[in-house]
């Protein structure tokens, strides 16, 4: 699945040591919509190679592609929303101004009038 938005939050980083004895590292992000009616996720990415990758900062513009799975705890169920591609939006793209046409381009005129060769085409 994938969602375009503006980061709202950057919350604090979570780590640990699994049962295995790997340690492990857990950001979460917030992003906001630009729909009529925004609407708001938070994601996080695991690991922090895939943090230091992704690099997400405040008030950036992104498109984010995630996975959504659910597991059990204590009878509760929880949501988890893990990012596994980030693609900044670059808000500076040229685009061509409204209203302003494109120049045509330059053009050199072909001059047949002075050509003796046979015209062998058939139409």
């Amino acid at each position: 699945m994938e969602l375009s938005g503006k980061v709202i939050a950057v919350l604090e980083a979570r780590s640990g040591v699994s049962k295995t004895g790997n340690p492990w590292k857990v950001q979460e992000y917030v992003i906001e919509t630009h729909d009529q009616y925004p609407r708001r996720m938070c994601f996080d990415v695991f690991g922090e190679d895939k943090i230091n990758q992704f690099n997400i900062q405040p008030g950036e513009e992104l498109n984010v592609s995630f996975d959504i799975d659910a597991r059990e705890w204590q009878g509760r169920w929880f949501n988890s929303i893990r990012a596994w591609k980030v693609e900044r939006v670059n808000a500076a793209q040229p685009t061509p101004a409204e209203g302003v046409p494109f120049p045509p381009p330059p053009t050199v005129p072909v001059d047949f009038s002075n050509s003796d060769e046979k015209d062998d085409l058939p139409f």
